[in-house]
């Protein structure tokens, strides 16, 4: 799959380079807006950095973080969301030196993950803000980096970019760890520009301004290229909220959306049934959807159900079923890699089950209650992408099952410290071996599902993603998408285990367990022809995330083993 080269003006080579030039072109214009929720019903405070206003604090910070470090240390970002965050971003890269996206100590289940990263990174500065200041202090007391605090940086602080060579590195992203231990993955100032402006082409915004509206946490590879880096290489407005606040009411994404012209935005699976189930009918009365032009679903898969359900609960708002555009990328590729365009109604595509476990991707009927439901996720722009045999690396036949594999100039130059994994992931002849499955089909992508994560039972594989959608489905009371399905060691081979959360608002007592272990157990079996050897059904919160929301299925995997939900397991 090739596609065709997005357009390269103004031809800047940095993310710095173009803040000082839409400083210069446009500098009263609004370039980020940061809009706060500080109590329940909150509809939102609006704080706006023009372009001037933007390359003024970005220059008094980048001289501020140059004081005594050398060019291409590194500075990790532990700021809240906020204007401060994209401010010290792009400070950090004016500045010469190496960004470290991450967040605050203090958000539920990642200080382990935190602390990780922060060892294997080895900042010389950590950047933070008045708010999160004392915490991070005490969070990095043993260890030398210095902390700056961004916000009381004074403006008279400004002075001259250092000059930044395009091959050089901007920045580490960490993968969310949900096959491993996290990984910093090298991204240079080229690989990050060059992606910001593939997402541009994909998504129309090369050709027609648009509003960039999200609450993905900027330490996230797509919040990260979506919300900053797309919208400084275009010179377009940003609009950015809390991902807490929208996870407290939902309904205040959907409001930014309807409130700035054309906008595109981007969130999980999770996310859209969110606002289709919680969304009330007297918070749609003053939405107005209908201006909405790309809304990105980087899950992957990608279901055709959720975007079912999220246009019929907001048809009557105007929204168009053809805004929805499903996506594939990952870090190693700075992040997109392909995208369904909008405008173009959804590919949907029904597999038949057997035959996917078996390595092709066979059509079956939508009906049949044994096909396998997956949307495409288009075409990639300005980069290539194959389906090759995950052991010999001979590119596959349209229709075949194999790991996907990309070359472009997005693709990321290795992991930091990590010479093995480099070599065995960014392969010979500049093909990024992913670690995701997928196929071809008529010309689009269809991804469907990890590698690693597939399980193996009588040579026959499975996977976990549609183990977990059967098993959700049998019994209301399991908490829809806080499963995990994994295969682990068994004496006469891989047995299979299923770890749910419970729904909230109701206690394992307030539950008939024995008769959803049944539910779950017929339901899987009589789909996919699995005996699962147990079912574990969890309180809320006990099923681990990765840093961008999704389960956990290492994680979860190796807490069942460890023995970690004895206590609260129910066969």
């Amino acid at each position: 799959m090739e596609s065709r080269r997005p357009p390269l003006a103004p031809a800047h080579r940095t993310l710095p380079e173009f803040v000082r030039h839409w400083a210069g072109v446009a500098p009263d214009r609004r370039a980020f807006t940061f809009v706060d929720h500080p109590a329940p019903g909150s509809r939102g405070v609006h704080r706006t950095l023009t372009w001037r206003r933007l390359d003024l604090r970005v220059r008094a910070l980048a001289a501020r973080l140059a004081e005594d470090t050398e060019p291409g240390a590194r500075v990790a970002l532990l700021c809240p969301q906020g204007l401060e965050y994209v401010t010290a971003f792009l400070a950090a890269l004016a500045a010469g030196l190496v960004a470290v996206p991450l967040y605050p100590p203090g958000l539920p289940g990642q200080d382990d993950r935190l602390s990780a990263v922060l060892a294997d990174a080895d900042p010389a500065v950590v950047v933070t803000t008045r708010r999160t200041a004392g915490a991070v202090r005490g969070f990095r007391a043993d260890t030398p980096a210095r902390v700056v605090v961004a916000d009381e940086v004074p403006d008279t602080s400004a002075g001259d970019a250092r000059p930044v060579a395009p091959d050089a590195m901007a920045y580490l992203q960490y993968t969310s760890g949900s096959t491993r231990t996290p990984a910093g993955v090298e991204i240079t100032h080229a690989n990050v520009v060059a992606n910001a402006r593939q997402a541009l082409a994909a998504y129309g915004a090369d050709a027609h301004p648009v509003t960039c509206v999200g609450w993905l946490p900027l330490y996230h590879d797509m919040g990260l290229v979506l919300s900053v880096a797309a919208p400084v290489v275009r010179g377009l407005p940003s609009v950015l909220m809390d991902p807490v606040a929208f996870l407290h009411e939902p309904v205040r994404w959907l409001r930014l959306l309807g409130t700035h012209p054309r906008a595109v935005s981007a969130a999980p699976n999770f996310a859209y049934d969110y606002c289709a189930s919680a969304v009330t009918d007297a918070q749609k009365a003053d939405l107005r959807l209908g201006d909405v032009v790309a809304l990105i679903n980087g899950s992957e898969p990608v279901r055709p159900g959720t975007a079912d359900r999220f246009h019929a609960a907001f048809a009557g708002q105007g929204l168009l079923p053809e805004t929805h555009c499903p996506s594939y990328g990952l870090a190693e590729a700075t992040v997109f890699v392909s995208a369904a365009r909008p405008g173009e109604p959804l590919h949907r595509v029904a597999l038949d089950r057997d035959a996917l476990a078996a390595g092709k991707a066979l059509p079956a009927r939508p009906d049949d209650p044994r096909a396998v439901l997956l949307a495409g996720c288009g075409t990639p722009a300005g980069q290539r992408v194959r389906v090759a045999d995950p052991v010999s690396g001979a590119g596959l036949s349209d229709g075949e099952v194999g790991e996907i594999q990309v070359q472009g100039p997005n693709v990321g130059r290795g992991y930091r410290n990590q010479e093995e994994l480099t070599r065995h992931v960014f392969g010979p002849g500049g093909w990024l071996r992913t670690g995701d499955l997928g196929a071809v089909l008529e010309g689009r992508l269809i991804v469907t599902g990890r590698l690693k994560d597939l399980i193996v039972v009588d040579g026959r594989n499975h996977y976990p993603q549609d183990v977990e959608a059967t098993a959700q489905e049998a019994d209301p009371a399991i908490r829809p998408d806080r499963l995990a399905a994994f295969g682990i060691p068994g004496g006469s081979g891989e047995r299979v285990v299923v770890v749910a959360e419970h729904a909230r608002g109701t206690s394992l007592a307030d539950i008939d367990v024995p008769a959803l272990v049944r539910a779950v157990r017929a339901a899987v079996s009589a789909r996919h022809g699995l005996r699962l050897a147990e079912v574990v059904l969890v309180a809320p919160g006990s099923v681990p995330r990765t840093s961008s929301g999704k389960v956990s299925r290492a994680r979860t995997r190796e807490r069942y083993l460890a023995g970690d939900y004895t206590t609260e397991r129910a066969r």
